[in-house]
């Protein structure tokens, strides 16, 4: 039996370089999971809906159980691994480990690098924002009202007036 093609693909992960050669069908999840072994992108339902999977292609909240790996070639890959700077934390993680928004931890990979993108695209004006804006990572363990507060810290949004304030 013939081996499937592959195919070369370059892609620069939280920084580095990396040439790849793939089979067609590989997504970029798995390649980033599996040949890279970057595995704080989490394989939630491999469909699209839950948003464990999402990272940012050239700085664009993406989910990567959704795209193939061969289609981003060339582009800038950057997982939770690669938001820290000189041994600092992104000032998103330290805002979710400062409002505990995470309970089992499973998705605060995907929700964070949401959020980075989420701060980048500059739409999220108001919690309401946040929340929509956010909607597509879920959370399991239900720790939304740590997510949206750790999140509006950090984008420096006003907090909403009709809202409890946080323990």
């Amino acid at each position: 039996m013939e081996s499937p093609e592959r195919y070369p693909v370059v892609l620069h992960v939280n920084g580095s370089t990396h040439r790849i050669e793939v089979e067609a069908w590989v997504t970029l999840l798995d390649l980033l999971r599996e040949r890279l072994h970057l595995t704080g992108s989490k394989k939630g339902c491999d469909h699209g809906q839950c948003g464990a999977c999402t990272v940012l292609v050239e700085g664009r909240r993406i989910n990567a159980c959704l795209t193939l790996a061969v289609m981003q070639d060339g582009r800038s890959v950057t997982t939770v691994e690669g938001l820290a700077r000189d041994g600092e934390l992104h000032p998103l993680q330290q805002a979710f480990i400062r409002h505990d928004a995470f309970q089992c931890g499973y998705c605060t990979p995907g929700q964070i690098c949401s959020a980075v993108g989420l701060l980048a695209e500059g739409r999220a004006r108001t919690v309401a924002d946040v929340r929509e804006l956010m909607s597509g990572n879920i959370c399991r363990c239900g720790a939304y009202p740590q997510i949206v507060e750790a999140v509006r810290q950090a984008a420096r949004i006003a907090p909403d007036p009709l809202e409890k304030a946080p323990l």
